[in-house]
């Protein structure tokens, strides 16, 4: 029987190259001389110091922009409590979102199984399982899940006939 997995992952080697990326732009970039902020990857996350709060919020947007570019979406992070540190300098920790919680997994089954597709989902831990008679149930499937406005993106792997 055809089936597909609905998962959401991030591939962490990813995320450290696009932080590399943020720590060489800010070294070069003019507004950021003499600052000493940093960012680096650390526990499955990124962690960001900053010399101020506008500082902060400019390494938001280079963060959000370089991990774009390696193809990893804004809803897969989870920005943390800004924390002050010394002086008038901010450290935060941003949580790189990987897996389907259970809420979010609940959500997606009553969405599928309240449309009446010919469908079958199974929640496999942060993973769901997805299986239908034919091949085109399960692609309207896929596309019925894509138009739902999920706050975290899903991928779709293991797709067999």
């Amino acid at each position: 029987m055809p089936s597909f997995d609905i998962v959401s992952e991030v591939d962490l080697s990813e995320v450290d190259n696009a932080v590399q990326n943020v720590m060489r732009e800010i070294k070069t970039r003019y507004d950021f001389k003499g600052s000493k902020s940093t960012v680096e990857v650390a526990d499955g996350g990124i962690k960001i110091f900053a010399d101020d709060d506008l500082k902060l919020k400019q390494m938001h947007e280079l963060i959000r922009g370089h991990l774009q570019k390696r193809g990893i979406e804004p809803g897969q992070l989870d920005y943390q409590k800004v924390d002050p540190a010394a002086g008038a300098s901010v450290r935060q920790t941003v949580a790189v979102k990987e897996g389907i919680d259970r809420d979010m997994a609940r959500k997606i089954v009553k969405e599928i199984k309240g449309s009446k597709m010919k469908v079958q989902v199974a929640i496999q831990g942060e993973e769901l399982r997805v299986t239908g008679k034919k091949r085109d149930d399960l692609q309207a499937a896929i596309q019925f899940v894509k138009d739902l406005s999920l706050e975290q993106p899903v991928q779709f792997k293991n797709f067999r006939d």
